[in-house]
């Protein structure tokens, strides 16, 4: 089990993967699943852009694309994740910019749970999961 945080085209200082392993692994467990190996890459708008559009053929703006390596209960995966996006959410819902990039990286570990967010019931769930994730910080 290991969460690395790697950083593309941008510099955030202060993360401690000590403490997502820990977080990580509680969220893991609550959903009945292994922490395998999670990568946490923060990068630039331009640089999630180019990602969302030469892997998914989206051409827009996100705050994580989520690449999923889990095999059956064991959770293992790429989260990158705009930093970008995650500062201007943090302006937009005026919160602070920690607890989103938190709630960012809980979404994208969610989705390598087994959770999706594409249809209404299916993103409040996900917004359920979210928050209780958050509280075992």
């Amino acid at each position: 089990m290991e969460v690395n945080i790697f950083f593309e085209d941008v510099t955030v200082p202060g993360l401690n993967s000590e403490f997502f392993v820990e977080w990580f692994q509680k969220v893991c467990m609550k959903e009945t699943k292994v922490l395998g190996s999670v990568n946490v890459i923060l990068c630039s708008d331009d640089y999630l852009l180019e990602l969302n559009s030469s892997h998914l053929q989206h051409d827009y703006y996100t705050d994580i694309i989520t690449f999923d390596y889990t095999v059956e209960n064991e959770v293992s995966g790429d989260l990158f994740i705009s930093w970008d996006r995650v500062v201007d959410n943090a302006q937009s819902f005026k919160v602070d910019v920690l607890d989103e990039f938190h709630r960012v990286c809980v979404h994208g570990l969610l989705h390598l749970c087994g959770y999706k967010d594409k249809t209404e019931s299916e993103e409040v769930l996900m917004r359920k999961k979210e928050d209780e994730s958050l509280l075992l910080r």
